[in-house]
């Protein structure tokens, strides 16, 4: 009996010294953790709509980037991440995008082709009225003194006026006879309702239709002079053409 509770003892003893040597023994160490992910590289684009302008145009530029935080682009500076910006260059010009971030450097760029612009059209010629025609192309005829048929110096203005109104059928004239103070009224009414029917004989002599004239005679009754000179009696001796209208 005694003998047993020994072996019993020894076995308690054993098996204490067991699990306290197991209780001495060093955890083991756990594995280092794996290296954090390098950061993400950024990205960038960047178009412009239209490609295409005339000098004076408008295209609108836009751009997108993603993990970047510095973003800029040439000839216009520090820009957002994202964006839009009308630009209108009067050359041609490359947009380069530059994002900066801490994964790295992306760029990108975009084209703008600028044409000049078409020359403007030449404006319209202004509509010139029979009138204006009539007044920049047709001649009074000058007589002399108390006379009433055409000088030879006048011949040039009767053929300018005769080709101007074979070149326009649709103008009618009336022939005004005019002359100096000196004289009777009613002298200088005769004479220049005779200076009147000279012009109109000229006149159809050089191919003008009768019927496109009529005469009329003011005498000394509406003078284009009011001094008594012969420079100025000059100027009032004339058959002065008017348009009809």
């Amino acid at each position: 009996m005694k003998q047993r509770r020994m072996k019993c003892f020894a076995l308690v003893v054993m098996l204490g010294a067991v699990m306290m040597l197991g209780a001495c023994k060093k955890k083991a160490t756990p594995p280092p953790p794996p290296p954090p992910p390098p950061p993400p590289e950024p990205t960038a684009s960047i178009s412009v709509n239209p490609n295409t302008i005339q000098t004076g145009q408008s295209a609108s530029l836009t751009w997108q980037t993603s993990n970047a935080t510095d973003v800029s682009i040439d000839g216009i500076g520090a820009v957002q991440p994202n964006g839009s910006q009308s630009v209108s260059p009067t050359d041609s010009t490359t947009y380069h995008l530059v994002a900066k971030g801490s994964g790295g450097t992306q760029e990108a760029t975009a084209r703008l082709t600028v044409s000049p612009a078409p020359a403007p059209p030449p404006p319209p010629t202004p509509s010139v009225s029979d009138e204006d025609l009539f007044s920049q192309n047709v001649k009074d005829v000058y007589f002399d003194y108390d006379k009433a048929d055409v000088r030879g110096d006048q011949q040039s203005s009767v053929q300018a006026d005769a080709q101007f109104l074979n070149q326009h059928q649709n103008i009618n004239i009336t022939i005004e006879g005019h002359c100096d103070e000196r004289g009777s009224t009613d002298y200088n009414l005769a004479l220049g309702d005779q200076r009147a029917s000279a012009v109109k004989a000229a006149l159809t002599g050089a191919g003008i239709s009768a019927n496109r004239i009529k005469t009329i005679s003011y005498g000394k009754e509406k003078p284009f002079c009011t001094e008594s000179n012969e420079a100025c009696w000059q100027q009032n001796r004339r058959g002065h053409l008017v348009l009809q209208k």
